[in-house]
């Protein structure tokens, strides 16, 4: 799974133009940075919970920002564990669940 991640992001820092990529991948964890000549940015950082049981998973924090054709830049921070992938962002807008 760690090589699956750090696989992905240098693929996709080839394909971007990478101005900046640093990553840790360590037994139970990694973390990794990347900034591209567009202005894109993802920064990602994750930990393995409960390792060797039946709830083990992957709990992952991060953020990414990037440019839009209106010149503004957009950024969401996230959490994604075991309640789901939790964005936010001054940019999205949630409507209530009835």
């Amino acid at each position: 799974m760690k090589f699956l991640i750090v696989f992905v992001a240098l693929f996709t820092a080839a394909l971007a133009g990478t101005s900046r990529l640093a990553h840790d991948v360590g037994h139970n964890s990694f973390k990794y940075a990347l900034k591209t000549s567009d202005g894109t940015s993802k920064q990602e950082e994750g930990q393995l919970k409960n390792a060797g049981t039946e709830q083990e998973a992957i709990a992952v924090k991060g953020s990414f920002s990037f440019v839009a054709d209106d010149g503004q830049t957009y950024t969401v921070n996230y959490i994604a564990d075991e309640n789901g992938f939790q964005p936010q962002s001054a940019h999205l807008s949630v409507a209530p669940v009835a």
